[in-house]
């Protein structure tokens, strides 16, 4: 299905592309899906079927600092070596003209029904449009596909008015999947904004979150004065024939927990040691038993956490709550968890591979926060890239771990073993180091400037993975960025894999995930972990 406007902006899209193509790109990434021209941020539509990886994303290819969201199509057969396959969803009907935003994507009887939010700003003659309360359409669209690269007609499932009263217009990033629930046969999480009264005690207190004066200035700076008085939440939706969805219930923490929930997900894991099957999907009908213990996991990207020195130091946040009870019905929320304790990553999503495994994808990027930015790739005519896709499974003490998708060993060429200590003059721009056995505090400093460690409490300072850049300048190869940590008594094994501008963290088999972008002007890497086992692998694309 196109339409004029369709047609030109394809053409627009295409310019642009290939105008980028011509230009040098020091900083691109080798195994990290990254756009051709301009912005990119959420995951969106992830899926595999017949053996192929889809993944889109949201897409401003005619701004490096965003504008006018689309959506961008790549495959993958190994989930490492991504071929663009061109902007496949663009702002081309009345409501959806402003913004093509996130979603999810659903096989099913031979076809992949994609489903996002619309978003429509309406004409604002006289100013009085906030376009949080006023002003805006958040319109629920689904669009079938049969090859993920051609998409039929559009169709309009849901507006404002059909969204429950007491919410602003932000309602949006649908999530939908199979659940054969008494309910309906599909099931879909929104997230959604709410309007609190001044003075409700109940959603407006924040003792578990102390206030920082620094955070709430820039949150009123880039929200306006309100964000402080709304409260996030999870509307979930039921449908037999995915056009008529019903509201089944709100989701959301007993007190105020941010102002805004985005890029909700949902999906159910067995536990690591499950008798036979190990972990596993249930959420999209992979043949989970009756009587399996299934963990029930809601993920959220909550924006208007304050925090204090140990908890959500990014601007925003993305993390999940295990879920007790049914999420169409009564259910509780269980504690807030990261799922990535570093300075780039947000609105990650997750897809059910076609072996059973759970894969989660994130935006590594953080939006808004103007205190530090990817300058070298901005210059470019680029910013942000999706992680690594991630293998997520969960163990018998609750806790969801995260790990490098397996194929990636698939890439590892050259390798270097050492204990106790290894120090590289040179390392390629993409590699992979691991360090088992830990017992004692450890560091990795990479370029000189960039260090991952973990020190032992001491002078009433817990126990912590760390990461600091030495240099916390825009021009350094942190481009701003300081240092995160995340409290942690004892680290066992870490995983360090790095791309050319990227590196991502994994420590105890991924209990704890650290991501960032780092610029360096060296290529070094030096490590001090006694007693324990060190393993480096260069990085190297495969020819199929």
């Amino acid at each position: 299905m196109s339409n004029a406007l369709q047609r030109d902006l394809t053409n627009l899209v295409k310019r642009a592309e290939a105008f980028a193509a011509s230009s040098p790109r020091t900083w691109a990434q080798r195994i990290h899906l990254m756009p051709p021209v301009g912005w990119l941020n959420d995951p969106n539509g992830l899926y595999q079927k017949d053996g192929v990886f889809h993944a889109y994303f949201q897409y401003a290819p005619f701004d490096v600092a965003g504008g006018v969201k689309m959506w961008g199509h790549s495959v993958s057969r190994d989930l490492l070596t991504w071929d663009y396959d061109g902007c496949v969803l663009m702002p081309d009907e009345p409501f959806d003209c402003h913004g093509v935003y996130s979603g999810s994507a659903l096989v099913h009887d031979g076809r992949v029904t994609m489903f996002y939010t619309g978003n429509v700003k309406l004409p604002d003659a006289d100013g009085s449009y906030d376009y949080i309360s006023t002003g805006r359409e958040a319109n629920t669209i689904a669009v079938d596909t049969r090859d993920g690269s051609q998409f039929g007609e559009k169709r309009l499932l849901m507006t404002n008015a059909d969204y429950p009263s007491g919410l602003t217009c932000h309602v949006r990033d649908p999530k939908v999947w199979r659940a054969d629930a008494p309910c309906g046969r599909y099931l879909m999480v929104q997230g959604a904004r709410r309007v609190v009264a001044s003075g409700d005690d109940d959603l407006t207190a924040r003792e578990s979150l102390p206030v920082r004066a620094q955070r709430e200035e820039l949150f009123a700076l880039i929200h306006g004065e309100r964000w402080c008085s709304d409260a996030g939440e999870i509307l979930v939706f039921a449908s037999d024939d995915l056009v008529t969805w019903r509201l089944q219930n709100s989701v959301t923490s007993p007190g105020r927990f941010g102002f805004m929930w985005e890029c909700p997900d949902y999906f159910e894991l067995l536990p690591a040691s499950h008798d036979g099957i190990g972990a596993g999907v249930s959420a999209e009908g992979t043949g989970v038993p009756a009587d399996a213990a299934a963990v029930k996991i809601l993920s959220a990207s909550p924006q208007g956490l304050t925090g204090e020195e140990w908890e959500h130091r990014n601007l925003y946040q993305s993390g999940y709550f295990k879920v007790s009870g049914e999420i169409y019905g009564s259910c509780e929320l269980g504690e807030f968890r990261l799922w990535d304790a570093g300075f780039d990553f947000y609105a990650p999503q997750t897809f059910g591979a076609e072996d059973g495994r759970r894969i989660l994808i994130g935006w590594m990027g953080m939006p808004d926060d103007p205190t530090y930015g990817n300058d070298p790739t901005v210059a470019e005519g680029w910013q942000h890239c999706l992680t690594l896709p991630r293998e997520i499974t969960v163990g018998e003490d609750g806790v969801v771990r995260q790990a490098p998708v397996r194929e990636l060993k698939n890439l590892r060429g050259m390798r270097r073993t050492a204990e106790s200590a290894l120090k590289l003059d040179e390392v390629s721009e993409a590699f992979d180091i691991e360090i088992d056995g830990i017992d004692a505090e450890f560091s990795v400093t990479l370029g000189g400037e960039l260090s991952i460690s973990w020190r032992a409490e001491r002078d009433g300072t817990p126990a912590r993975l760390e990461m600091r850049f030495a240099h916390t300048g825009r021009s350094s190869s942190g481009c701003g960025r300081t240092a995160r940590w995340e409290r942690l008594d004892r680290v066992d094994n870490v995983r360090i894999v790095a791309d050319t501008s990227s590196v991502e963290v994994f420590a105890n088999d991924g209990e704890l995930a650290m991501t960032t972008r780092w610029y360096p002007a060296r290529r070094t890497c030096e490590i001090a972990a006694p007693n324990a086992r060190i393993c480096s692998w260069e990085l190297v694309q495969r020819v199929s």
